[in-house]
């Protein structure tokens, strides 16, 4: 569907304005399906992407720090949302021997296996996707990476 017909709005006062405006529109669409992935779970979508940073050093530990560096909503209260994984034994906390103002975070076993329970989701991208190639796909991706250089 095009924009103008989703939003109701005939014109755009540039192409970068409409660009702005389809930027936010789709990102919110494309949260709309992530949402519903979690919508029987017990996790949220910031949360399901700690987790994924963890898993990615498991088994090595990781940082607060890392994680607020590598999280996709810079917005987010890392160490809110890792409280809520370690209350849930998804995540495990180990004072850092040598900085003990800094704290080892890794994920758990349970934290593995609920993981593995949402693999689901990276299948799903590719249905949610469907309507462009691989080729506009990598196009797709090549424009975002530059529009943020």
């Amino acid at each position: 569907m095009k924009l103008e017909e989703a939003i109701q709005q005939k014109s755009f006062k540039t192409p970068q304005q409409k660009l702005a405006v389809n930027l936010l529109y789709t990102s919110n669409w494309l949260n709309n399906h992530y949402h519903t992935f979690f919508k029987d779970t017990d996790i949220t979508v910031q949360q399901y992407n700690v987790l994924r940073i963890l898993r990615g050093q498991y088994p090595n530990p990781c940082t607060l720090k890392l994680i607020k560096e590598r999280m996709l909503d810079r917005m987010s209260d890392a160490s809110r949302i890792v409280d809520k994984l370690v209350s849930k034994h998804l995540v495990v906390r180990h004072e850092c021997p040598n900085d003990r103002r800094s704290v080892n975070l890794i994920i758990t076993e349970k934290g593995l296996e609920g993981l593995k329970k949402l693999d689901f989701i990276d299948d799903m991208t590719k249905v949610i996707f469907k309507n462009l190639s691989t080729a506009q796909v990598e196009q797709l991706n090549t424009l975002l990476d530059d529009l943020r250089d």
